[in-house]
């Protein structure tokens, strides 16, 4: 058993969990943690899609009486199944774009390069939804999303497709862009990434199996466990952070971040490589 690989996977699924809810683009960490720990072959690509399913199981446990009272309701409740067919309908716009022009976006957009120009371009774009009138907020609780709003985050949620952009952030942002309130856009985003990651992770060791063998089941589990318990920790403090403040620090620290990542790749001060 390699420790300095279980280590080296340990460090990547807590960056995933810490990264994966926030509007900072967990893939988009993933991609540069990866060049700092030499982890940017093709199978490494597979583990970040992978222990994206540890971060979700967090998102389930942290939402579970939600989750349970909807599936128990969903042959008799109209709220319920509202709910649910919502959640189909966000999820839609992600598989077909997926499918049509998700290999093109791996093979020239997944470098550091364009993870810290998008890093500081979606800043910008938080700076500006948090400026919007409070006037503009017409939905305040997920159970009151019509399909129209569902299908216009779920293509919103298309745009993280490009690494740097953050699942979380584009479905969050976006969300109060077309008149969510900070906790429905939250909310309607978690529940969003269920199926999306689920699948993604899914998709992608069935694709890649051939790169796989069980000697690759210590690294995928302790990357899963770390994935879980860091995104658990962080579900609950950012569901306390939303009540009282806004997403303006994240906006922050992706325009620095990102800064700092370019200025570090064009003075070759750090060796950042895109695998």
């Amino acid at each position: 058993m390699d420790t300095v690989l279980l280590i080296k996977a340990a460090i990547m699924g807590v960056v995933e969990g810490l990264t994966e809810f926030l509007p900072i683009s967990s893939t988009g960490h993933l991609i540069l943690a990866g060049s700092l720990l030499g982890m940017t072959d093709a199978k490494a690509k597979v583990f970040d899609i992978a222990i994206q399913t540890g971060a979700i199981f967090a998102v389930i446990l942290v939402y579970w009486q939600k989750i349970r009272t909807t599936l128990l309701n969903l042959p008799h409740q109209r709220q319920a199944q509202r709910l649910a067919l919502n959640v189909l309908i966000g999820f839609l716009p992600a598989v077909v774009l997926a499918l049509l022009f998700g290999k093109l976006i791996k093979a020239h957009l997944f470098t550091p390069v364009v993870v810290a120009s998008t890093f500081i371009v979606g800043g910008f774009v938080i700076l500006w939804a948090e400026r919007r009138p409070a006037t503009a907020t017409r939905v305040y609780s997920v159970d009151d999303m019509t399909a129209l709003d569902a299908l216009k985050v779920g293509l919103v949620q298309c745009l993280a497709m490009v690494p740097g952009t953050s699942r979380s952030g584009a479905t969050i942002i976006g969300g109060m862009l077309l008149g969510l309130s900070r906790t429905a856009a939250t909310d309607f985003s978690f529940f969003l990434a269920i199926p999306t990651l689920i699948g993604a992770g899914v998709y992608s060791l069935y694709k890649e199996r051939a790169l796989l063998s069980l000697a690759d089941i210590p690294m995928f589990s302790v990357g899963l466990v770390f994935s879980f318990l860091s995104a658990w920790l962080c579900v609950r403090w950012l569901l306390r952070y939303i009540s009282t403040h806004s997403f303006v620090p994240f906006a922050w620290y992706r325009i620095v971040f990102g800064v700092v990542v370019l200025w570090t790749a064009w003075n070759g001060l750090v060796s950042w490589s895109g695998g």
